[in-house]
C-alpha cells in the first residue's frame, strides 16, 4: 500500500509561507434466537475418527495451524464472505485513489513522527496546511499561531491520534508514502464484518429475534446504505477517523451488552473515543448496561443503595480498562496544547472557522440550528438548463441517506434495549449539533456515522422485518442516495488537486 512518488517535497507549505511572508524567515424477557449461527466450537471432520497423530505425522505444527484456521473459518465463515465483498465493492468505487495516498493523510505524517522520536511534526515535509494545529509559545503560554509562521512554531496533528496508533507498523514500512486510501478501505470492510458479528452475538443472546439472512442484510445496509459508503472510499483524515470509529464501536458494543466484559468493553471505548471524541458520550450504554440492565430498570436503580457493590466493580473494571490509554492521550493533550482535554481544534492554523471559535468557543447553542438544517433539512439541488442533480456541501438529509429512520419512531417491539440504544444515540448526538462546524465539505451530516450503528440496532430489535415492502423501499432509496454520494461527492482536498 505504497506509492512511488516521494512525498518529500522541495519546499514545504510551511517554508513556502515563512519565505513569502517573513522576512525573517425482541421482548423484555430473554428468549432463544430463531437465528443458528455456527457453533462456537466446530467440528473438523474426521476428527472423531482417527486419533490425532504425534510428531512423526505429515502435517506437524503446520496441520495443527491449518486444523485451527480451518475451525476458525467454519465458525466466522459469514463475516469473512462480508469483508471480502465490501473490500471488493469498496475499493472498486474507490477506484483512482485506492492506489494512492489521500491528499490529507495526517495521522501518516504523525505516525512517522513519532517513529523518527518527535511529539511533533517535521514543518519541512508537511503536504499542505489544511487543518493542521500550530502552536506558539507567548510569554510561556501556548497560544495559536496567528500571521506569519515563524520558525519557532510547532505542529501537531488537530484530531485525536489512536488512527495514527493504529497506522504505525504499516508506516513502519512505507513512511510518508503509505497509502491512507486503500487502508481505509480495508478498515471499512472490516467495520462491516464486525456489525455483521454484533448482530449475530445479540440474535445468540436472545436480544434480536434477526435470523443470519437479516442480519447480513443489515450489515450491507451500513456499508452500502448509509454515509459510511462515501466516507469508506476516500482515505483523508476526517473521514477515516468515521469509518475507524465505527469499527471500534461495534467491538465496544458487543463487550459492554450486559457489561459482560468490562475490561474490554472499557479498552474498546477508549480506543473509540480516542478517534472520534464524541464517542466519549457513547460510554453511557455501558453505565445503563451495569447499573439498571432492565427489564425493571427503576426496581434495579433503587435497589443500587443496598446491591451497589456488582455495579461498582462492574464500572471499576470498565474504567480500568479505559485508564491506560485514556491518561497516556491527556498527558499528551497537555504536552501539546497545555490542557488535557485540548485535540487540537482550538489551534488551527489560518482555518475558516476561527473567526466562529473565537467568538463563541467550539461548542455553543449559536450553531444548532446550522447543524440541525444540515442533518434534518438540507435537500438535493435540481436543476433544469442543463438537467442537473446537485447536492449542499454542507449537509443531506438524514430522510434521505438513511431512510430507515421513519420505521425507528414506529418500533413494532421495545425490547431491553431500546431505551439505551436511543438514550445512547441522543448524548452522542449532541456534540455534533451544538459543534462550530457542519463537517463541510461533505455528502449528508457525516457527524452521524458516530451514531449511525446504534440507529441501526434499534431497527435490529425494534421488529420491523427487512422483507416488507416499505422497508425495502427505504432501503432501496438510501441505497441509491448513497451510491450518488459515492460517485459524486469531491471534496475539498480533490477541488484543490482539480480531479
Amino acid at each position: 500500500m505504497s506509492r512511488s512518488k516521494s512525498k518529500h517535497p522541495k519546499q514545504s507549505p510551511v517554508q513556502a509561507h515563512v519565505s513569502e511572508s517573513s522576512p525573517a524567515s425482541a421482548s423484555e424477557s430473554r428468549t432463544a434466537p430463531p437465528e443458528s449461527p455456527a457453533p462456537e466450537r466446530p467440528v473438523v471432520p474426521g476428527a472423531s475418527e482417527r486419533p490425532v497423530e504425534s510428531s512423526g505425522s505429515t502435517g506437524g505444527r503446520g496441520g495443527v495451524v491449518g486444523a485451527a484456521l480451518r475451525i476458525w473459518l467454519a465458525a466466522y465463515r459469514v463475516e469473512v464472505v462480508l469483508f471480502l465483498v465490501s473490500f471488493a465493492v469498496l475499493a472498486s468505487f474507490s477506484s483512482q485513489r485506492f492506489l494512492r495516498q489521500s491528499e490529507a493523510p495526517h495521522f501518516v505524517y504523525q505516525a512517522k513522527a513519532w517513529l523518527e522520536g518527535r511529539l511533533d511534526l517535521d514543518p519541512e515535509v508537511l503536504p499542505n496546511l489544511e487543518d493542521w494545529a500550530c502552536v506558539r509559545e507567548v510569554e510561556g503560554k501556548k497560544v495559536r499561531c496567528e500571521g506569519r509562521v515563524r520558525p519557532g512554531d510547532r505542529w501537531f496533528v488537530s484530531f485525536p491520534s489512536f488512527p495514527a496508533v493504529v497506522m504505525l507498523p504499516f508506516v513502519a514500512l512505507h513512511g510518508y508514502q503509505f497509502n491512507d486510501t486503500s487502508f481505509g478501505v480495508i478498515v471499512g470492510a472490516l467495520a462491516v464484518a464486525l456489525f455483521y458479528s454484533l448482530l449475530r452475538f445479540l440474535a445468540k443472546e436472545g436480544e434480536t429475534g434477526r435470523e443470519r439472512t437479516e442480519n447480513v442484510g443489515l450489515a450491507l445496509v451500513l456499508a452500502f446504505g448509509t454515509l459510511f459508503f462515501y466516507a469508506a472510499i476516500r482515505g483523508e483524515v476526517w473521514f477515516s477517523a468515521e469509518v475507524m470509529g465505527v469499527a471500534f464501536t461495534c467491538l465496544y458494543v458487543r463487550n459492554a451488552v450486559r457489561a459482560h466484559r468490562p475490561v474490554l468493553a472499557g479498552l474498546f471505548f477508549s480506543m473509540a473515543t480516542l478517534t472520534r471524541t464524541p464517542l466519549l458520550f457513547a460510554g453511557l450504554f455501558f453505565v445503563l448496561e451495569a447499573l439498571c440492565p432492565g427489564p425493571d430498570r427503576l426496581g434495579q436503580l433503587k435497589a443500587l443503595g443496598a446491591h451497589w457493590k456488582p455495579a461498582l466493580r462492574k464500572l471499576g473494571l470498565f474504567a480500568l480498562g479505559a485508564a491506560p490509554l485514556a491518561l497516556l492521550a491527556a498527558a499528551y493533550n497537555l504536552y501539546r496544547f497545555g490542557s488535557p482535554s485540548e485535540f487540537g481544534h482550538a489551534f488551527l492554523y489560518n482555518n475558516r472557522v476561527n473567526v466562529d471559535i473565537d467568538r463563541w468557543g467550539l461548542f455553543d447553542l449559536s450553531y444548532l440550528s446550522r447543524n440541525l438544517e444540515a442533518a434534518f433539512l438540507k435537500l438535493p439541488k435540481v436543476s433544469f438548463n442543463p438537467l442537473r442533480l446537485g447536492y449542499d456541501p454542507h449537509g443531506l438529509t438524514l430522510l434521505l441517506t438513511l431512510p430507515l429512520l421513519v420505521f425507528l419512531v414506529v418500533p413494532k417491539l421495545r425490547p431491553r434495549l431500546h431505551w439505551p440504544l436511543w438514550l445512547t444515540v441522543a448524548v452522542t448526538a449532541l456534540p455534533g449539533l451544538f459543534y462550530q462546524n457542519t463537517g463541510y465539505m461533505q455528502f449528508g451530516f457525516r457527524f452521524s456515522l458516530d451514531y449511525t450503528p446504534y440507529l441501526l440496532l434499534l431497527f435490529a430489535i425494534g421488529g420491523w422485518s427487512l422483507r416488507q415492502r416499505a422497508v425495502l423501499a427505504a432501503v432501496t432509496l438510501g441505497v441509491l442516495v448513497n451510491f450518488w454520494g459515492a460517485v459524486a461527492f469531491r471534496g475539498y482536498t480533490e477541488l484543490v488537486r482539480n480531479w
